[in-house]
């Protein structure tokens, strides 16, 4: 199986793969010329997200800088808005839903790593998709770690490192992130 394969399935992987390393510089070519695109219009920016990520919704907004691993995991719903300075590690699935807001300075981290000493000299990762609802705010500086779901219409605080699920509603703030009251 290819290491393309095993990183798109969730399974542990070798990231020096040529194929992959491949990808990563034409998700880093892409990049450079999107965060150059301060100056181009709405339609020209939306046309370079199409051009290098998975899914783009009609209205989308993502302010350059951005910084993504390959960009065709990533699916962005109708109105999704990404300040700037967002990063998502996408070695699997990124799922943002419709209306969706993220603030500056977001991490969306899919990669994980063994927690082996040995296994991770051998260069071995894998991803666990996130999935972020609908009408969603992710606060400034937040960090989304690897397997993470976010239901519709929750709420995550400024600053938080969000290690688990957030269920529909929900308000959670903190390090780690903890339902508040509202």
């Amino acid at each position: 199986m290819r290491q393309k394969d095993r990183m798109l399935a969730g399974e542990p992987y070798t990231a020096d793969d040529p194929e992959l390393a491949a990808d990563r510089a034409a998700a880093a070519a892409w990049m450079v010329r999107y965060n150059a695109s301060l100056a181009a219009d709405a339609t020209g920016r939306h046309a370079l997200l199409v051009e290098g990520l998975g899914k783009v919704g009609h209205n989308v907004v993502v302010r350059p800088p951005f910084h993504c691993d390959y960009g065709y995991n990533i699916a962005l719903g109708d109105g999704v808005f990404l300040n700037f300075d967002c990063i998502i590690l996408d070695v699997v699935t990124v799922e943002i839903g419709a209306g969706t807001q993220v603030g500056p300075g977001v991490q969306i981290l899919t990669a994980d790593h063994p927690r082996d000493p040995a296994q991770r000299a051998q260069g071995l990762e894998w991803g666990r998709p996130i999935r972020i609802g609908a009408n969603v705010w992710i606060g400034g500086g937040a960090l989304i770690l690897p397997g993470v779901t976010i239901g519709d219409d929750a709420i995550i605080g400024a600053g938080s490192v969000v290690t688990r699920d957030v269920a529909q509603g929900a308000t959670v703030a903190g390090n780690p992130a903890r339902p508040i009251g509202r």
